[in-house]
């Protein structure tokens, strides 16, 4: 099975380059800019309807607020995908789960305090997962912006990888911390497409393609 792993496109999906060749694509979340505009969520799913995958995941993030502001709109309108909101998915017996929420920063969606409120989505995590999507990155694995620059991931979400690792964990939202790192059985991978400028990463974005 061949994944195809994105993130944090903010409303450029039309600039993204060919995708390579996979069976599922995983978009983990901003795909939107500004967050509100029906027609971005409009915009976003006809790409994904033209992306040659037999399935694609989408995770939220802090820029997609109509999903948390308008989500029966929002959902209505992402046909060509599986979203994923504190929820999963099995596809040809390979596991996902999926979450949009992150650490509060501003006035952003899907958003929680430091501390134990963020236990509230990470308590749900099943066991044995494949594939973990969330938006932001476990704590300090590729998540600074800069190479010394502080760490900005969830401290109770990298517990919880920790005490339930899956074989796979992608996130985005830190576009910096753009990467892939291992860690015991787990891959994890920061496939955020745009850099701290909002332009994107050479050679190609950052696309990753991992086989499970």
């Amino acid at each position: 099975m061949r994944i195809v792993l994105i993130s944090d496109t903010h409303g450029l999906h039309d600039r993204v380059p060919q995708l390579p060749q996979g069976d599922i694509l995983v978009h983990a979340g901003d795909f939107m800019n500004a967050g509100y505009d029906v027609r971005e969520v409009v915009s976003f799913n006809r790409w994904l309807g033209e992306q040659p995958f037999a399935h694609r995941i989408v995770c939220g993030g802090n820029h997609d607020r109509l999903f948390e502001n308008s989500p029966e709109l929002a959902r209505s309108l992402l046909s060509n995908g599986i979203y994923l909101e504190d929820s999963g998915t099995t596809i040809a017996g390979f596991s996902f789960w999926g979450s949009p929420y992150t650490p509060a920063f501003l006035y952003w969606a899907f958003m929680y305090p430091r501390g134990e409120a963020a236990n509230a989505h990470w308590d749900r995590i099943p066991d044995a997962l494949d594939v973990l999507v969330t938006h932001g990155p476990p704590y300090g694995i590729l998540d600074q912006t800069a190479s010394d620059g502080p760490h900005l991931g969830c401290e109770e979400l990298l517990k919880e990888v920790r005490q339930k690792p899956p074989k796979v964990h992608v996130f985005g939202h830190i576009h910096g911390g753009a990467g892939i790192h291992s860690e015991g059985n787990t891959l994890f991978v920061n496939a955020a497409y745009l850099n701290e400028s909002y332009k994107p990463f050479e050679p190609a974005g950052q696309i990753r393609v991992i086989d499970l």
